[in-house]
């Protein structure tokens, strides 16, 4: 689109390489909670933490099915995941999206299988954590434990962004303002986001038709508070935004 700018490099995170052998790699997700406690990744090697690097994943792959017996949690390395589950008539219903250094699977811990299926919307790689061991680990490291409690936090709020009685605007403005804060907390650009949902996905999420979805961004686009080309928004003018997310996001 003419007039937008673009840092493509700091847009999306790229494929995070696994750091080195003190420092973790770039989306890690639990490198807060482990540096909290003085560890670096020799102290967790020496602790026996085994993380897995997994995939890459395409577009429209099954990485966890609901059902599944649950034995992992995994973090998000590159690419973005979207959950899903169907209802009783055989459709599907988003339920949530995952960006690098985000971790899946936490809602899989009460009963013990994964109550929904985890699909790739890119190209996806994950890191795997056996959660049993990140489990005796946490046991001995308050500061995981307390990370994991806030990851769950995390899972129930943004379960609960969309259920209230709110317009058409203001649930698309919750989802771009969530998603650029997601993004900038991992060290990447919080207004020029590249999005691999589709509008159709967008639509489920929200609990809109695609249609209303399309005439939300346009008249967004028209008001100057964002510009969209296919998968790529520039957020032009993040106040505006923020308040119109604000009945949703409370803050």
């Amino acid at each position: 689109m003419a007039g937008m700018t673009y840092t493509p490099t700091r847009k999306q995170p790229a494929p995070a390489d696994d750091g080195d052998a003190l420092r973790f790699c770039s989306t890690c997700a639990f490198s807060q909670a482990c540096l909290s406690e003085g560890l670096d990744k020799s102290a967790l090697m020496d602790l026996h933490v085994l993380v897995e690097h997994i995939g890459p994943f395409h577009e429209g792959d099954v990485i966890f099915r609901e059902g599944d017996e649950f034995k992992a949690i995994a973090a998000v390395r590159a690419g973005t995941v979207k959950t899903t589950v169907l209802d009783d008539n055989g459709d599907e219903q988003v339920l949530g999206f995952f960006l690098p250094g985000e971790v899946v699977g936490l809602n899989a811990i009460h009963q013990n299988r994964y109550p929904c299926n985890v699909v790739a919307l890119d190209t996806v790689m994950l890191c795997r954590f056996s959660f049993p061991k990140m489990a005796l680990l946490a046991a001995k490291m308050p500061g995981l434990q307390a990370h994991l409690f806030r990851l769950l936090s995390q899972d129930i709020n943004k379960a609960a962004l969309l259920a209230g009685d709110y317009s058409a605007e203001q649930r698309m403005a919750a989802f771009l303002i969530s998603i650029a804060r997601r993004y900038a907390a991992r060290g990447f650009s919080s207004s020029e986001l590249l999005l691999a949902m589709s509008r159709t996905d967008m639509a489920n999420y929200l609990r809109l038709a695609p249609e209303t979805v399309s005439r939300v961004l346009r008249r967004l686009q028209d008001g100057g508070l964002i510009a969209v080309d296919r998968r790529e928004f520039s957020l032009r003018d993040r106040p505006a935004l923020e308040a119109l997310a604000k009945p949703v996001l409370r803050d």
